[in-house]
């Protein structure tokens, strides 16, 4: 390999791989009906997509069903999007409920409906354009795929598979790891049967890759955020703005690794 592409290719799924805004949305209103039982159980016309704007500000999945009570209670979606980290809190203040509860409601809401109709569930999530390709091309490289989300290693593996991307599960770390990205992006490194390593990182979330640039020990990971998937207009010019962190696009994804800097 040559410093213009990786030995190790390391991508987030959800916000880079799959957008699962629907699926987020129809979950999330589902549990926030639960919780505050709502005379209407027919969301408004503009809600989803006023969700679906702020979907950015969400770091854990507690916090959709409360993000579409602000919305309900009429708070400014801009305001939202400055002081969600007081507006959450107050919310969960105001009704006394703990965002573990939420978080209990919600999986059990999805694992209900995961159990019931997995197809309609899995038919939710979409693949952002030329992502497949670009997998697919890499996989068939001497590139080492590997897929590091929050979301469960199964329905990555499931999701993949009817896109005809079939990766085994070892390839693939989840939710169930239960541990930070870049433990396991370190691990990665550690266990490469090639050295020397160039680990490349794809990921939308901001804070993740600052967590991965605090470690001392990856410093040689190259760090990319996806303007595509779930981050701000703040957020991606702070990538634009960073030494370590570069900004790439949707069509910059789908070329070769050299015209990715």
């Amino acid at each position: 390999m040559t410093a213009s592409s990786p030995t190790i290719l390391a991508l987030d799924f959800d916000g880079v791989i799959c957008d699962g805004l629907i699926e987020y949305f129809q979950v999330a209103w589902r549990t926030y009906c639960q919780i505050w039982s709502p005379a209407n159980k027919i969301p408004a016309d503009n809600l989803a997509a006023r969700f679906y704007r702020l979907r950015p500000v969400i770091e854990t999945g507690w916090e959709m069903p409360v993000l579409i009570k602000a919305l309900v209670d009429g708070i400014d979606d801009d305001k939202i999007l400055h002081e969600w980290v007081t507006i959450a809190p107050q919310i969960l203040l105001d009704y006394k409920l703990q965002a573990r509860e939420i978080a209990a409601i919600l999986d059990n809401s999805r694992d209900r409906w995961i159990a019931n109709d997995l197809d309609g569930w899995l038919s939710l999530h979409r693949f952002y354009p030329g992502v497949i390709d670009k997998i697919k091309a890499t996989v068939a490289s001497r590139v080492k795929l590997y897929i590091v989300t929050t979301k469960e290693g199964r329905f990555v593996q499931q999701l993949l598979q009817q896109a005809g991307v079939d990766l085994a599960p070892i390839v693939i770390f989840g939710k169930e790891e239960k541990r930070p990205k870049y433990e396991i992006i370190r691990e990665l490194i550690q266990n490469a049967e090639h050295k020397p390593v160039s680990l490349w990182f794809v990921e939308d979330r901001l804070k993740t890759l600052e967590l991965v640039e605090q470690q001392s020990d990856l410093t040689d990971v190259k760090l990319f955020l996806a303007d595509w998937g779930y981050n701000t207009q703040a957020e991606r010019k702070a990538a634009q703005n960073s030494e370590r962190i570069q900004l790439i696009s949707l069509s910059q994804f789908g070329q070769d690794f050299s015209s990715w800097a």
